[in-house]
Parts: C-alpha cells; structure tokens; sequence
C-alpha cells in the first residue's frame, strides 16, 4: 500500500496522524514567533515544513496521501520536528512504511499457544489473561476472570467466536466500566495502545471491523479514536473497584510472546503486605 491510498489519508492514516500531531505543537514550544490571532491551534503546514527542512508542497502532498516516497530522513525530520515521543515515532514510521501484503493479519480466529495457556496455569495467585493481537482474550487463569470478567462464563475464551474481547468489555459492557475507578484514563491508554497495534498490522480485515463497530456504538471510543494518540502500554497502574472485594491498585505488565504474531500476557500484582495484596487473597477464596 502507498501513502496515496485513501486508507492512508482516512482516520486510522498518515494524513491523519500528521494532522492531529501538527495541531498539538503551538509555535510558541518550537521557538516560532507570531503575530495575530490563528484561526486553527497548533503549526501551519508552512511552519511545519519549514522546521523538518522539507518543501510546502511535499508536505502537503504527504499530509493529504498524494505522495507515496518519503524516505526515512523525511519521517525522521517529521519526528523531530512534531517532537514525537518514542512510540509515536514509531507509529509514524509504520504509518509510513506499511507491512507487505504477505505479512498481514490472518482473518482466522487466533489459537492459543500451548506454552502460554501452561504458563497461566502456573500463577494462581497472579490475574493473568492471554490476548490476542485484536484484544481478544484467548485465555484466562481462574484469577484472571475473577478480577476482570467474573460476570462472564469461565469458559468463553474456549469458543473462538464468541470470545470476550477487552475492547468491547470496555466500552460496550456496563460492568467492565464499573470495575475501572478511573475508567477515562483506562479508556484512552487502551484506545492510545490499540492505535500502535493497528499501525502494525495493516491489513487486518477482523481489526478494521472491530474498530468500525465500535466507532458506532460507543460515542466514547469514537472521540477517542479520532484524536489519534499513541502509546505502547506496557506497564503501568490500574485501579480498580471490584464488586466482591472493592478498592484494589494493582500494577500490571504486558509480556510481548516472541513469534507469536501479537499475542501477549497481561498480569497483575499488587504490592506486598497492601489492602490491594488482601483483596486479592480474598479473590483467590472459593466463592470470592
């Protein structure tokens, strides 16, 4: 796929992501100076062109996907220039440099691997999931579903189409908004990271239509979307507010599987000797 497709000038593209980050820079943070009032917040074209050393028209051409041949130092002073955080330089270049056709996302439902569903097993006292690239869960420890999806059948991961996935839990099911005592904050990291995955994985039909779904149905995820944040989530707090065992503050780890095509566990522990550590003990407890 080229720069100039519409997919890459739509909502989930270059075009887009440029747009969005050059309206997030004000002339004032790069040292620009002004004069009058701006009709738009954040860099003209021009301002922008000017501080990554490229032409106006280029820039131009790249923003509304009409051009398909920038080159790494282009992205690169792209980066600089919109002052990108690591993971938004690296979306930036996935944007730029889409995954051959050959190597795009499977519309198969995603298997399991073996290894992890052991691994799972042998934390029980650790709430462990097993995700799939498209937030689905492939898999849970009994602890797992008890802290996240104890209002779902233990069992759901086990049919490949009509697993439960994280995204639609969190936008879509009223219990899983409940569990999130800060459940924005949750909402837009979730949305941040899914955009980062997204980028990687192009041509996967099953993710474009999970994003198109919920863009329908939750306004939430819809605005979300749209201002086109970027963030690899891979450790961080969570607070929760469970309905058996009430306030806990957990901190989770995302563990990328090699070869794995995205899979990944998502854990989470709390701190020895915490009311969060308690809580949890209580979770493990039959009937907890």
């Amino acid at each position: 796929m080229s720069l100039g497709t519409a997919h890459e000038n739509g909502p989930g593209g270059l075009g887009h992501f440029l747009r969005t980050r050059r309206a997030a820079v004000t002339p004032e943070s790069v040292g620009l100076t002004t004069w009058g009032a701006r009709r738009v917040p954040g860099l003209r074209r021009e301002e922008l062109a000017q501080l990554a050393g490229i032409s106006v028209n280029y820039y131009t051409r790249l923003e509304q996907g009409q051009s398909g041949n920038a080159g790494d130092a282009v992205v690169e002073a792209l980066a600089r220039a919109l002052r990108l955080d690591a993971d938004e330089r690296a979306h930036l270049f996935a944007l730029a440099r889409p995954a051959p056709a050959a190597r795009r996302g499977s519309a198969r439902p995603e298997s399991p691997g073996a290894g992890a569903v052991r691994l799972l097993a042998s934390m029980p006292s650790v709430p462990a999931l097993l995700l799939g690239r498209r937030n689905d869960v492939l898999a849970w420890n009994p602890l797992g579903h008890a802290l996240l999806a104890g209002h779902l059948d233990p069992r759901a991961p086990d049919d490949p189409g009509d697993r439960p996935n994280l995204l639609r839990m969190l936008f879509l099911d009223a219990h899983t908004r409940e569990l999130y005592r800060d459940w924005r904050e949750e909402a837009a990291l979730t949305v941040s990271s899914l955009r980062y995955s997204a980028a990687h994985h192009p041509g996967d039909r099953p993710l474009a239509e999970l994003i198109g779904e919920l863009s329908i149905h939750s306004p939430d995820f819809a605005a979300l979307w749209a201002r086109h944040d970027v963030r690899l989530c891979s450790s961080g707090t969570k607070r929760f507010h469970h309905p058996h065992v009430g306030h806990l503050e957990l901190h989770y780890e995302v563990l990328h599987l090699p070869d794995s095509d995205g899979q990944r566990l998502l854990t989470h522990t709390a701190a020895p000797g915490s009311a969060s550590a308690d809580a949890l003990s209580l979770l493990c407890r039959p009937g907890g």
